[in-house]
C-alpha cells in the first residue's frame, strides 16, 4: 500500500485587490434571508405552511465566518419555524426575526458587539435592506437584487441567491481579512 501523501492547497478563489481592500476591517456581516439565504421564493404547503430551501454552501460559509472571527448577524422581515431551526443549527447568535425596520436592529447588534458601521458588511436584495447596506463599510447583493440595491453594492455576486451567493460573500470577507487560506488548510 503506498504511503499517503498530504497535498497543501493554495486558494483558487480570486477577487480584485480593490474589492478585498474595501472589505478589510469587517468584523460583523449582516444577512437578509429571503432573496439572499434563500432564492426569494415562498413555498406554501397545502396546509399553508411556509417551506424554505437553504443551500449547504451558504451554511458552511456562515460557520466559516464565525471561525474566521467575523460575526454573522441575520435581520429578516419574516419569521418561521424552518428559518429558526436552520439558523440555530448554524449557531447564529445575532438574529432579528419579523423586522421591517432593519437599521435599528443592525444598530442594536453593533452596540452589543461594541462595533460601528465602519466594521460592518451586509448583503441584501431589496429596499428594506437599503438602510443597512448604505451604512455598511462594504455592501453586496445577489445578481437578481433590485436595481437600487445593486447600485449601492460594492460587489454583486456571481452566484444566485439561495445558490451560493451568501457563501461567495463570506469567502470574499474571509479572503479580505486574511483567514481564508488558514481555514481552507484546516480542511485538507
Amino acid at each position: 500500500m503506498p504511503a499517503s501523501t498530504s497535498v497543501s492547497l493554495s486558494p483558487a478563489l480570486r477577487f480584485p485587490p480593490e474589492l478585498l481592500l474595501a472589505a478589510q476591517g469587517v468584523r460583523v456581516a449582516f444577512f437578509d434571508v429571503d432573496g439572499v439565504l434563500t432564492d426569494g421564493g415562498l413555498y406554501l404547503s397545502e396546509h399553508g405552511e411556509t417551506l424554505k430551501r437553504f443551500n449547504i454552501l451558504d451554511g458552511l460559509g456562515l460557520k466559516l465566518l464565525q471561525e474566521g472571527g467575523i460575526v454573522p448577524a441575520v435581520i429578516t422581515g419574516r419569521d418561521s419555524a424552518p428559518l429558526r431551526q436552520r439558523l440555530q443549527a448554524l449557531g447564529i447568535a445575532h438574529v432579528h426575526y419579523g423586522t421591517e425596520k432593519k437599521r435599528p436592529a443592525a444598530e442594536s447588534v453593533l452596540a452589543a458587539l461594541g462595533l460601528d458601521w465602519s466594521q460592518a458588511a451586509g448583503i441584501g436584495d431589496d429596499w428594506p435592506d437599503l438602510p443597512v447596506l448604505t451604512r455598511c463599510a462594504f455592501a453586496a447583493a445577489p445578481p437578481h437584487a433590485h436595481a437600487e440595491v445593486r447600485a449601492v453594492a460594492r460587489h454583486v455576486t456571481q452566484a444566485a441567491a439561495g445558490h451560493g451567493a451568501a457563501r461567495e460573500f463570506c469567502d470574499l470577507l474571509l479572503l479580505a481579512c486574511g483567514r481564508y487560506a488558514q481555514l481552507l488548510e484546516g480542511y485538507t
